[in-house]
Order: C-alpha cells, then structure tokens, then sequence
C-alpha cells in the first residue's frame, strides 16, 4: 500500500514542474487527493461496500472537485493537474503512467450495463477540457488535445485533436 502511495507522489514529481518537494505535493494536491480517495472507495467497491464506496466517492467530489467512480479501474502512476471538474465513469480504464488535466471527461454514451466509459492505454495525455466518450480505446502513448471530442477509437502514439476528434499525426511504430 505504501508503495503505491509513494509511487502516486513521485508521478506528480516527475510530471509537474511547479512541485516542489513531497511534502506540497502530499498537502496541497487535489488530484492526489482524489486519488486516494479513490482508492479507499475502490478498495470498498471489491469488498462489496458499495454503498460505502459511493459515500467516499462523493465526499472526495465534494472536497476536490474531482469525481472518479469507484467501480473504474486506474492503472500507477496517474497524474491529474488542475483537476477540477475532471469525471471518470464506472467502467472506465486508465493505464499506467497517464495524465489528465482539468475538466475532462471519461464518459459513457449508453444506458445499457456493461462497458460503457473508454480505455487510455498506458502513458496517454488527455488536455484540458477534452471528453473521450463512449467504450472506445485510446491507445497508448498517444495525446488528446485540449476540448477534442473523442467518440472513436485512437491507434497508439497518435494525436488527436478538434471536435469530433481526428487524427493528425502518428509517430513512426518500431520496427
């Protein structure tokens, strides 16, 4: 458990260049405490306290602006910068090492059960304002920009920008 926490830290060490040591980052971090709040309501939706895990939910939503469904599933190592407003559905999949800054939204696009909400692979960027939605995939390393409209599956190491997202460029795939 520690480690994951300490792990959750260092991301934000590695990825913002306003951090400044640990200790501002473990005090003064909304997207950290999102995500830990997170994990205590995560840790509780597994062990069926789902009405519980709801409560913790909400309470970090309230304290933080950030609301991510304790039924999602997210990888190491996540970064949310300035999250405000940022909402992460149920059935949502976020992989290692990705970054999310603030407003955007996992969302789903359907009523029905079952996967709904979109997959970022692993060391995806989502910018500002950006809404990726539907059970779509997002491949990893690539970037979303700021307030695209993602409703269709993104190849690895793309960029993707406008409304509705296109891709715009794709980085060469090793050999």
């Amino acid at each position: 458990m520690f480690a994951t926490l300490r792990r959750d830290v260092q991301a934000v060490m590695q990825r913002d260049p306003a951090a400044r040591n640990p200790m501002e980052i473990v005090l003064w971090y909304p997207g950290l405490h999102a995500l830990w709040g997170y994990r205590l309501a995560h840790h509780l939706w597994l062990k069926r306290y789902k009405l519980t895990a709801r409560g913790v939910s909400q309470i970090t939503r309230f304290l933080t602006g950030i609301e991510i469904h304790p039924g999602a599933t997210i990888g190491p190592g996540l970064f949310i910068d300035h999250g405000m407003g940022v909402v992460i559905g149920e059935t949502a999949e976020i992989g290692r090492d990705v970054t999310i800054y603030h407003g955007v939204t996992l969302g789903g696009t359907s009523l029905n059960k079952g996967k709904r909400h979109p997959t970022l692979g692993d060391e995806v960027v989502v910018g500002a304002g950006a809404k990726i939605l539907g059970a779509i995939t997002v491949g990893e390393g690539s970037r979303v920009g700021a307030n695209a409209v993602v409703v269709k599956s993104v190849p690895p190491n793309s960029v993707v920008v406008g409304v509705p997202g296109q891709v715009v460029v794709r980085s060469k795939q090793p050999a």
